[in-house]
């Protein structure tokens, strides 16, 4: 284990995209921001963060939450 100072953050985010993001975390038992943390660690790696499963999961949860926005739309979005 390695030992780390955390800082609590006003994250503002999408709301689909938060939901199956908290669906996502609770499928894999681990709160949000580790699951945030992780997905930054990978990225900084250029590494994918999602097995084949995993990915499956999250197909399932845009579905279920309605989420259609993709890596294309990330640096697109305006609030209403």
């Amino acid at each position: 284990m390695v030992t780390v100072e955390r800082q609590q953050t006003g994250l503002r985010i999408e709301r689909n995209v938060l939901k199956v993001l908290k669906g996502l975390a609770e499928y894999l038992d681990m709160s949000l921001g580790d699951l945030v943390e992780g997905i930054a660690l990978h990225a900084f790696e250029g590494k994918a963060p999602f097995s084949p499963t995993t990915l499956g999961k999250i197909e399932q949860l845009k579905e279920v939450y309605g989420l259609t926005l993709t890596a294309a739309d990330a640096h697109l979005l305006e609030e209403k």
